[in-house]
């Protein structure tokens, strides 16, 4: 496309000021006292767009956080895109542990980012890839190169399970009617090495409960008659995985694809570096599922990991006390095929089955959604590739990814469109941890990239 690059250099400091601008504003959706500034962020989303250049935005209400939504419809006979992201951010505790405010943005050098990156809560998840593509749009209607018709559905509650986008989506299927959807909610493997996320786990969450005496105990009355519920909790958060980190929930893995040997080999391509693994999160070893790789065990196959646990006293100084109950929030990463309301259902037999007399057990599901898998012979995956490969000089790898994006099989269901996963974000930039970043070249090559997206789309649909 011509005087792309031209262009970025041009607005480079606007578009730096725009974004730090957005995520400044603390629209943290799961936390109530944020409300007001979720709101607020969604009148920002929408004036964004209408200066991007869409012909029609609106705020669609829901019974949560609002959606987003805009167009640019220049010929019904083109292709329509319709982009997918979120303005929500995951709240920032623990807050000391950031070394500058999480929603006071600095710019700041590392050794992956030599050229500066932005530290601040939702600037790599998802304020920082969703504005990609409000600028890229801005480039392409500003000089006249927008090549088909493109939509825009921004929603503000996926951090929190996008309890209300699945409405949204069944009830406005011809609104949101598409031959495409673009979302950049993930990583590629290094600045270097382009790559495309063809895959994405499903996940269950769920909150467990243990209660035991009706009120807290003297630990040297009550101790050693009683169950304690931590005591208990514990046990049985142990007992769900074996010595091969194997999970032991009946039934959990009797729909996990389990891939040939061609195609972990495949896998095994991309470039990996045990020892920059390692040292990145601060680990001496590795640790997981007996007889897979540390990338197979994030991407290809399902985990179990406790998020949270708690329960009696955590104050200053010592209490002597039996807790009447201890809580934990659990989440299970799914592989393709796994449903997750059926897994979610084998958790909560599974936990009460296990637990002790003395204590009951209530187990509370959350939110969950259904691994999805992309074919990389479609037309939306090569002209992801070709743009690639004009911005970078070389071919992205396709890349299954850990994490999950529930709403993907959603599109697919309702929508019957297939999507793309151009994600710039690099696996060190600390998404949902304290100090997250996004790398100003990582952003600004996004804005260079997307617009050559649409523009290979368009013409490989001819």
């Amino acid at each position: 496309m011509q005087h792309i690059q031209s262009y970025i250099e041009e607005h480079k400091d606007r578009f730096l000021t725009e974004l730090i601008d957005l995520l400044k504003i603390p629209s943290v959706s799961a936390d109530p006292d944020y409300k007001d500034h979720v709101f607020q962020t969604a009148d920002v989303i929408k004036d964004s767009l209408l200066k991007a250049g869409c012909d029609h935005v609106e705020i669609c209400e829901t019974e949560g956080f609002p959606i987003v939504y805009g167009e640019k419809m220049i010929d019904e006979n083109l292709p329509t895109i319709l982009v997918y992201g979120h303005y929500d951010v995951q709240p920032a505790d623990p807050i000391e542990l950031w070394d500058s405010p999480p929603y006071e943005p600095v710019i700041k050098k590392t050794d992956i980012h030599p050229e500066g990156a932005i530290f601040a809560r939702g600037a790599c998840d998802d304020k920082g890839q969703m504005y990609m593509h409000v600028k890229a749009m801005e480039f392409m209607t500003e000089t006249g190169q927008l090549p088909c018709n493109v939509k825009f559905m921004i929603e503000g509650e996926e951090e929190v399970g996008s309890v209300n986008l699945s409405k949204f989506v069944k009830n406005n299927q011809e609104k949101l009617k598409n031959d495409v959807i673009l979302i950049s909610d993930t990583g590629m493997i290094a600045q270097d090495v382009p790559s495309i996320t063809t895959g994405l786990r499903g996940l269950s969450y769920v909150e467990v409960e243990v209660t035991g005496p009706n009120r807290d105990l003297h630990s040297g009355l009550y101790g050693g008659a009683v169950a304690n519920p931590i005591n208990i909790l514990t046990k049985m958060i142990a007992s769900l995985h074996d010595e091969d980190n194997h999970i032991t929930i009946p039934g959990f893995y009797d729909k996990v694809e389990e891939l040939s040997d061609a195609e972990r080999a495949e896998m095994a391509k991309a470039p990996f570096s045990l020892k920059d693994y390692e040292d990145s999160i601060g680990i001496d070893s590795i640790y997981g599922e007996k007889g897979y790789s540390t990338n197979e065990r994030n991407s290809i196959r399902p985990t179990l990991d406790v998020n949270g646990i708690w329960g009696g006293y955590i104050g200053e100084g010592a209490k002597t006390v039996i807790a009447s109950q201890a809580f934990a929030k659990i989440s299970m990463r799914l592989v393709p095929n796994q449903e997750w309301e059926e897994i979610t259902e084998l958790f909560k037999n599974h936990f009460e089955s296990i637990a002790p007399a003395g204590v009951k057990v209530k187990v509370t599901p959350h939110h969950g959604g259904q691994g999805y898998v992309t074919p990389i012979d479609s037309l939306g995956y090569e002209a992801a590739s070709k743009a690639y490969f004009d911005t970078f000089g070389q071919k992205p790898i396709p890349q299954r990814s850990g994490g999950s994006i529930p709403i993907v099989s959603l599109f697919e269901q309702e929508l019957k469109s297939k999507t793309i996963l151009m994600g710039f974000g690099l696996d060190s930039d600390a998404i949902h941890s304290p100090n997250e970043h996004f790398g100003i070249w990582n952003y600004l090559k996004g804005i260079e990239t997307i617009p050559l997206f649409y523009k290979y789309f368009t013409e490989l649909s001819k």
